[in-house]
């Protein structure tokens, strides 16, 4: 019997199966304004994350002496009628923007991805959380923020102080009047995902709903959902903001950026750095990540992912 030799060249590597994760980033690096826009959002987090441990003055501290000062070395932006640096506020006023934005946008993304997922799933529950959806769209935005903080402000800042009251009112009002978008976004896929060959073969062998929708239909729907989180993070941003510029957001002594905003609109003729430096930060902000947005939702999708 005769043996066969095996040389090296006729074994075939085979190569670990490439990651969907990889093919989403090449398609996302294609779209020019998405990497400009992650890049001008990462520079904006390491500005107000890392920036307060290189310039360690206190946004807080009064420095009469240094009041309405142009921008120069020593105060780069600036200062505040007040002598406070506005840089450091800036900074400061960054973090409490963001996070405001961050946390708001997990607790509409939480409510809009809970009710499209219960809409399109379960038919008997569809008409009424989708009219629901409706009349919370129906609802003018801006008088309903103003009636909660009314009603709200002065219990919740008794409850956690004055900055912690109006972070939990702030982040409760704009996440629980920014979720229908979400909700109409995932009960669309849902209810296209239920006619799905995988989902119909799942019913066929008894799968209980609980599984269903953990197993075969919320990772489907991760595509609207980042999306959505993207856009949320920039419509709960700007809707601090606006708050804070009428004068209903956080106390005067804790900078946001709408805060500043609103402060400097009494100076606007004397000193027009003060609205431009909030504004700038706003705009770019919101702009980045609508950018980012833009990129992701192109990048997770299948049909445009493998042109």
């Amino acid at each position: 019997m005769t043996k066969t030799a095996v040389h090296s060249n006729d074994i075939v590597d085979q190569e670990a199966p490439r990651s969907q994760w990889w093919d989403v980033w090449d398609q996302f690096k294609t779209h020019k304004g998405a990497m400009i826009g992650l890049f001008f959002f990462t520079v904006i987090l390491l500005f107000v994350t890392i920036g307060p441990w290189l310039w360690p003055i206190d946004p807080t501290f009064i420095d009469i002496r240094a009041r309405n000062q142009t921008p120069s070395f020593a105060h780069p932006f600036g200062t505040d009628q007040l002598g406070r640096d506005t840089f450091a506020r800036m900074m400061a006023g960054g973090q409490v923007s963001m996070a405001v934005g961050l946390t708001a946008m997990g607790i509409s993304l939480l409510l809009g991805t809970f009710v499209g997922v219960i809409a399109g799933y379960f038919k008997r529950l569809d008409g009424p959380l989708m009219r629901l959806t409706d009349l919370f769209l129906a609802l003018p935005l801006l008088p309903l923020l103003l009636v909660i903080i009314m009603l709200f402000r002065d219990r919740l800042s008794s409850i956690f102080g004055p900055e912690g009251g109006i972070f939990v009112l702030m982040v409760f009002a704009i996440g629980v009047t920014s979720w229908m978008q979400a909700a109409r976004i995932v009960r669309g896929d849902v209810l296209a995902l239920k006619e799905r060959e995988f989902v119909l073969a799942a019913h066929s062998i008894g799968t209980s709903p609980p599984k269903m929708i953990s197993r075969h239909i919320l990772p489907n729907v991760m595509s609207p959902i980042m999306v959505s989180a993207t856009l949320g993070i920039a419509n709960a941003i700007i809707t601090e903001s606006a708050l804070s510029f009428l004068g209903l957001g956080f106390p005067p002594d804790f900078p946001t950026w709408g805060r500043l905003l609103f402060d400097g609109v009494d100076y606007l003729q004397q000193y027009p750095e003060r609205v431009l430096w909030p504004g700038a930060a706003i705009s770019l902000t919101v702009l980045a990540v609508n950018y980012v947005g833009d990129g992701l939702r192109d990048a997770l999708d299948p049909r445009i992912r493998g042109r």
